[in-house]
């Protein structure tokens, strides 16, 4: 029986550790980056390296042997303050277009929370229809453009829109240390582990959970403040001052109750409050 292989565009901190875990897991896995210098990176974790650029326009060297693969795993954020509004609609329809020439099964496309409004309650799934309706509309016409063509050429697709993610080096509090006036402490997050995020992926592929959106977060929302509060005493940083603001901040509580309910998952970190960074750093 042959190995099952991956194929990741875009192995930057969450890619490459996706990567390295399929790799110890026996797949054969292909990654790419823009970057020359990361091509030993990735190499030294068992994936084979690619350097693909996507501006809009698809450029490298074997991208056909790239595109050979199960399963292509797309995550390549958007990078809207750089580019022009759609520029990430125009890369993933340019990608499209080598697709249809390779015999991928199965596509995962790494959305982001970003997609919803804040309607200062619990937001599902169905709680983005149309692009009008979305706080990153490019996102969404990416999402629409991916179903409409492997609904048309027979792949598998799955979209996991992912909350904030954390863990490791992506330490809350330490992008605000010693911030003074901010109005944002009693917002509940929508955050979750990179772990999970993997893990999650690793899921719906032996489980085959195909043609679906999910919510990718922790179960529990803490807020903001308890979370900064955390990782300043963990880690030293200087906590942040919060105010009360004079009206209430405009806020979102992502629910993963779809996912939980499809692959019974059981999270390793339910909660943002359990992420240790000191514990995992050493």
């Amino acid at each position: 029986m042959s190995k099952p292989s991956i194929s990741i565009l875009g192995c930057g901190w969450l890619g490459l550790s996706l990567g390295k875990h399929f790799s110890e897991n026996n797949y054969i896995v292909k990654g790419s980056t823009t970057n020359e210098e990361k091509l030993l990176i990735l190499t030294e974790n068992g994936i084979e390296a690619f350097r693909i650029q996507i501006n809009p326009q698809v450029v490298g060297e074997n991208v056909d042997n790239f595109l050979s693969t199960q399963t292509l795993l797309i995550n390549i954020p958007p990078r809207i303050s750089l580019q022009k509004t759609d520029a990430h609609v125009e890369q993933i329809s340019n990608l499209l277009s080598l697709i249809k020439n390779a015999f991928i099964k199965n596509i995962i496309y790494i959305s982001s929370t970003s997609v919803y409004p804040e309607l200062n309650r619990e937001v599902f799934e169905d709680d983005v229809t149309t692009p009008e309706q979305s706080a990153s509309s490019t996102m969404v016409k990416a999402e629409n453009l991916l179903k409409d063509f492997c609904k048309n050429s027979n792949i598998n697709l799955t979209i996991l829109r992912c909350g904030g993610l954390m863990g490791y080096d992506r330490i809350p509090a330490k992008y605000f240390s010693g911030w003074k006036g901010l109005t944002t402490g009693d917002i509940q997050v929508n955050y979750v582990h990179r772990d999970d995020v993997i893990k999650v992926v690793e899921t719906i592929i032996d489980k085959e959970i195909w043609n679906e959106t999910f919510n990718i977060v922790s179960p529990i929302h803490p807020t903001r403040k308890e979370i900064y509060a955390r990782n300043c005493e963990e880690l030293g940083f200087e906590m942040p001052e919060f105010v009360t603001p004079n009206e209430a901040p405009p806020f979102k509580i992502i629910s993963p109750k779809k996912w939980l309910e499809y692959s019974d998952y059981q999270f390793i970190y339910e909660n943002p409050l359990d992420f240790y960074y000191k514990r995992a750093n050493q």
